[in-house]
């Protein structure tokens, strides 16, 4: 994986779109290594597939973001529970879901300034500052990409290419950092 160059910043919001962009990404690479019969596969009856954990995030994606600053971002017309049911079928239902709600949080997060942090938003009538907002999002899409990168990491066994730091590479890694060839990001 190309690194993520770490660039110093004291900007909240350009460091968490840095962040989202990262685990898109991250996303993006583990579903390219997945086979398609990997993207629809469970681990077992109560495990997601790649495919409900897309249709998952991106029905949290359109409904938090979607109007972020102006309503409440459980929008009325999501409906949760129909997430983990009938997921999409094909590699190419999947990444269009992905980069249409991807597309969404972009577009919201580019206009925002230092001055909303503290703006109040709602999240199921619970008040949360914009800053916290935001941490939720990064908190929940870092997770469930992990479950992402885990079920592709499984289903594509030795073919697997490291999407971070291969084992036993560590020192190599960091070696590469404090000489300005790699990223730790």
């Amino acid at each position: 994986m190309p690194a993520m160059p770490l660039e110093f910043t004291t900007s909240y919001l350009k460091d968490s779109t840095d962040l989202l962009r990262y685990y898109k990404k991250l996303g993006e690479q583990a579903i390219a290594q997945a086979s398609d019969e990997a993207l629809t596969a469970a681990l077992d009856p109560e495990s997601n597939s790649i495919a409900t954990i897309v249709k998952h995030l991106t029905g949290n994606m359109r409904s938090r973001w979607r109007d972020f600053l102006t309503t409440d971002g459980e929008k009325p017309d999501r409906n949760r529970d129909a997430e983990f049911d009938s997921p999409p079928r094909n590699r190419a239902e999947i990444l269009a879901l992905w980069e249409s709600a991807w597309r969404i949080v972009f577009d919201e997060l580019a206009p925002l300034t230092d001055a909303d942090l503290g703006r109040t938003i709602l999240i199921r009538g619970e008040r949360h500052s914009v800053m916290q907002a935001i941490n939720r999002q990064v908190a929940h899409y870092a997770y469930h990409i992990g479950q992402i990168v885990y079920i592709a990491k499984h289903y594509s066994a030795d073919r697997w290419k490291s999407l971070s730091i291969p084992r036993g590479k560590s020192a190599e890694f960091n070696s590469r950092v404090n000489a300005g060839l790699a990223s730790q990001r």
